[in-house]
């Protein structure tokens, strides 16, 4: 039952054709978890809290640095450096305190998932990499839950509902993941701010559609949005028979070739002390030219896109340092570059820029 001041908050609810209190009421009794709280978690949290639903499982261990308020309007300025999760779980109360919030502040993965998901009635997955998406994809599959799948890059998102009322589930999407270092990230290709509240806001919208039994969600069908043009599509997808292949959860980093290859590290204390004593070696950078511009440890500076075109720059007979902002692109250039060229003297700068902004120059801005 709604109490009062449930009543009178969702008079806009109630008026609606084929929604009212009873769907309302559904809306209470329904438990979501998010998994992500970041660009795409932002909006779905927001707008299922405020829309009403009973109780809200939130799964997320990032903290929040200040590239993630461009699109993550979940988060203030003064949040920079907390955890997402603490910061979400409060502004959330704030916006209604009927929800009922669960915190798991761990990253989702093959050991926690199905305790996780086990308890909730519908899973939307806000998160941005392809082995969390096939973690929630097939941990649905096994528990028989429904679920929300949302991506964005650059100025295209993309919605869909699976495992609902049919065997279509993300792999019949992608059966296979695509090569890691084919794929930039937010932080490599960008996103538009906007984007991410469009496309979190039609999760949200699906989410509602499922839990109160009203319109046709997006089951069997791709939506696809372009934010530049405004066109959209929507694809009809055909179940390839993959849903009976889950079996267990697996390894989803080495499913995905996240881990294909041994890389070496060095810390930024090490590379400090080297620099300190004045020791022979090359020091790479594979941000973008805009990065060095606001930080830098003056090394030569290759963008990650441009590596192939100057493979001839690297040094084979001393050690050479790549770096880049965290460590996630630099990373992928040691990959490339053993594989291509079979280097050993190959080193990537474990943390990048923000671990050296943190351990070793606190004055240095961080991005």
């Amino acid at each position: 039952m709604l109490s009062p001041d449930e009543i009178k908050r969702y008079q806009r609810h109630f008026v609606l054709p084929n929604f009212g209190q009873e769907a309302q009421e559904k809306l209470k009794n329904s438990s979501v978890l998010i998994v992500g709280l970041g660009a795409l978690g932002s909006p779905v949290s927001l707008y299922l809290a405020a829309a009403g639903i009973g109780r809200l499982g939130l799964v997320d261990a990032d903290s929040i640095n200040i590239t993630n308020l461009q699109r993550q309007v979940l988060y203030r300025e003064q949040d920079i450096n907390a955890k997402k999760l603490d910061r979400a779980v409060d502004n959330i109360a704030q916006l209604n305190h009927n929800v009922i919030l669960d915190a798991h502040p761990y990253f989702l993965n093959s050991d926690n998932a199905l305790e996780i998901l086990a308890d909730y009635d519908l899973v939307i997955d806000c998160t941005d990499n392809f082995p969390t998406r096939y973690l929630v994809n097939d941990a649905c599959i096994l528990l028989n839950k429904p679920y929300v799948y949302g991506s964005i890059h650059q100025y295209e998102g993309q919605v869909s509902v699976f495992n609902a009322n049919s065997d279509i589930n993300y792999r019949d999407l992608f059966p296979e993941p695509p090569n890691p270092e084919s794929v930039p990230n937010c932080e490599e290709g960008g996103v538009l701010g906007s984007l991410a509240g469009i496309i979190g806001s039609i999760q949200a919208n699906e989410a509602i559609k499922l839990l109160t039994n009203i319109g046709e969600p997006l089951i069997e069908k791709l939506f696809i949005f372009d934010s530049l043009t405004l066109d959209t599509r929507k694809i009809k997808l055909k179940s390839k028979n993959t849903k009976a292949s889950v079996k267990s959860l697996i390894d989803y980093d080495e499913f995905c070739k996240i881990k294909n290859k041994m890389i070496k590290e060095v810390t930024v204390k090490e590379l400090h002390q080297m620099m300190e004593n004045k020791e022979d070696f090359q020091l790479i950078d594979v941000r973008e030219p805009h990065e060095a511009e606001i930080s830098t440890l003056n090394g030569e500076l290759i963008p990650l896109g441009q590596i192939p075109d100057n493979e001839d720059k690297i040094e084979k007979s001393k050690k050479v340092i790549i770096h880049c902002r965290s460590g996630a692109r630099s990373g992928q250039a040691v990959n490339y570059l053993q594989g291509k060229l079979g280097l050993d003297n190959l080193y990537n700068l474990k943390g990048g820029i923000l671990a050296w902004a943190d351990e070793i120059d606190p004055s240095m801005e961080k991005y």
